[in-house]
């Protein structure tokens, strides 16, 4: 009897320790197909995120912390007051009107894009002295106009919206309100357009069908529920930096309080990756946002994290994320997983049939949104029958729900309906024929100049979209944007990582953008902010230096002794280190 109990024992034994090492395999595998860093791991992140102390640094330490020559503080301190002075000029008075200080303090969207427009570090003493252009007053061309008059170069895109031009935009808006206006602000019952527009839709993405939504967060959250409906999985698969909203699920690290239980975030054009997908029986889907083809595996870029040169990698390879997207479809055909192509930001920017048409792959289902509501806010979906249904016809207590009041609203159909008959005009197949040739050469064109001219800029770009990189390393490339402003160039709240133009920007346009640019960088350089201090000669050495910011800020120098570390504490926890 105690035989059979030793052997059962030894077979448990050998049982678990099997499963220990099959799970430990199966964890190892998952781990390598993960971009190393917070990118890659959520829950580093907000760990991480947590941990970091709050400090400042401000008076003479904001000009000093990398520890340059006096005449380089002197040159930065000087520069620093005529930029101060310079935004102040574009406010009456130099004073920021009522409104703008209202709008502060009553919509948390601006306080936060406010906070976030720098590196924290340098948080106080920004919001101290500069004043920034507030609102937009009116629109003509390629031309914003902020709630004082000023005039800037339209840089912001509309985060996104904006691909024909505001007056275009205009204009379908205006052509809706009067053909909605015998209808109005009916919801239920569908508006005529409706169905064109769900026609058009299904010949674009060749898809079978549509379900339209309040924006693209939401559209993307009603693929991600279908696929798990039908293939009765649970797993979401995303890559390392793509943004697809701010719902949880696919938002889960740093932003996200509760964190992700299904989600899965791999590397993207990875093997591992890959090897992932075709072992794994749990994935429902995986989400694709094409624009992260332009810094893969990498956050949304942003003049708030720029911390040094190497913290932002851009770089765009249309063969290889093609040849990457080919892989990755056969993959989930092979494994059953749905495969959706998030374009609510670039649709119908790369081409009339987006980025499956522009890389040549066909998805199970695609989302869209900003441009295709023709200037309103809207989201779409559109998939191959087999994933839009929303029942089980064998199972008809079975139901995948989605349903939103604003869904289908008369006025947004119909302005997207005038967007849809735009993009079918002869001339816009021309400008998608050679969307690459003009925009990669308009790219290369300033990179040439900033390069003849010694200055630490370049850009990147996936065909209208932009992002600036800098070649040499530095603690304030964030201050670029400030001297951008001040030439008249309008910027979204993430500053110098992201351009977004217009296709209606004509070479004449880009010269004067050029100008512009070129005389901000001249700026720039004039005033010291790229001139290398003693110790921080590399970004190696820029990162020693924040990490050892951020050990004094967290436990004070008593608890650590670094080489280069003064003798004495010169600054308070709430007002700097």
């Amino acid at each position: 009897m105690s035989n059979m109990w030793v052997g059962l024992a030894w077979a448990l034994g050998l049982s678990v320790s099997f499963w220990l090492v099959w799970k430990g395999a199966w964890r190892l595998q998952l781990s390598m197909a993960k971009q190393p860093g917070a990118a890659g791991h959520a829950k580093m992140a907000r760990l991480f995120s947590r941990w970091v102390p709050m400090y400042q640094l401000e008076g003479e330490q904001f000009f000093t912390a990398d520890k340059p020559a006096d005449a380089v503080k002197l040159r930065r301190q000087q520069g620093f007051r005529r930029l101060a002075d310079q935004l102040a000029q574009m406010h009456p008075n130099g004073q920021i009107s009522e409104q703008a200080q209202a709008a502060r303090e009553l919509v948390s969207d601006v306080e936060f894009v406010s906070l976030y427009r720098v590196p924290f570090q340098y948080r106080n003493q920004i919001a101290s002295s500069f004043k920034l252009p507030y609102g937009v007053s009116k629109t003509a061309g390629n031309t914003l106009w902020d709630a004082q008059g000023n005039a800037f170069m339209d840089l912001t895109g509309a985060y996104g919206c904006n691909v024909l031009g505001y007056d275009a935009y205009k204009g379908m808006i205006r052509d809706a309100v009067e053909k909605a206006d015998a209808i109005g602000p009916v919801l239920g019952p569908y508006s005529n357009a409706v169905v064109d527009n769900a026609r058009r839709l299904c010949e674009i993405s060749h898809m079978d069908e549509v379900s339209f939504h309040m924006s693209g967060t939401e559209a993307v959250m009603q693929a991600v529920r279908l696929a798990q409906y039908h293939t009765g999985k649970r797993k979401i698969v995303r890559f390392a930096g793509a943004y697809h909203g701010w719902w949880g699920e696919v938002q889960p690290g740093v932003g996200n309080p509760v964190g992700a239980r299904h989600t899965l975030t791999l590397k993207e054009m990875g093997e591992q990756s890959l090897r992932v997908l075709a072992h794994r029986r749990d994935v429902a889907c995986v989400l694709v946002n094409p624009l992260q083809a332009l810094h893969p595996n990498s956050n949304a870029p942003g003049d708030g994290s720029l911390l040094s040169a190497a913290s932002r990698k851009a770089g765009y390879d249309k063969v290889a994320y093609t040849q990457w997207l080919k892989r990755l479809r056969e993959v989930c055909n092979k494994r059953g997983i749905v495969l959706i192509f998030d374009e609510v930001f670039l649709g119908f920017r790369l081409a009339r049939g987006g980025a499956q048409a522009y890389f040549g792959v066909q998805a199970d289902m695609v989302t869209y949104g900003k441009t295709l509501g023709g200037g309103l806010p809207v989201g779409v979906l559109c998939g191959k029958r087999a994933f839009m249904k929303r029942y089980k016809a064998s199972q008809p207590a079975n139901i995948c729900f989605a349903r939103g009041t604003f869904n289908a609203h008369p006025y947004v159909m119909q302005s997207m309906n005038c967007f849809l008959k735009e993009i079918e005009q002869p001339h816009h197949d021309e400008m998608y024929r050679h969307i690459d040739e003009v925009w990669n050469a308009r790219a290369e064109r300033l990179n040439a100049m900033l390069s003849r001219a010694s200055l630490p800029v370049q850009v990147r770009n996936m065909a209208s979209v932009w992002t600036i990189v800098y070649t040499a390393p530095s603690r304030f490339h964030w201050m670029f944007q400030f001297y951008l402003i001040t030439q008249g160039l309008m910027l979204g709240w993430v500053g110098s990582g992201r351009l977004i133009f217009s296709h209606t920007f004509s070479d004449a346009d880009m010269d004067v953008f050029y100008g512009k640019f070129m005389d901000a960088a001249r700026r720039m350089k004039q005033d010291g902010w790229w001139d290398q201090g003693a110790q921080s000669t590399s970004d190696q050495a820029i990162r020693n230096s924040l990490v050892r910011e951020l050990m004094i800020a967290k436990w004070g120098r008593w608890l650590i002794r670094w080489p280069d570390a003064p003798s004495r504490r010169p600054w308070g926890r709430s007002t700097g280190l």
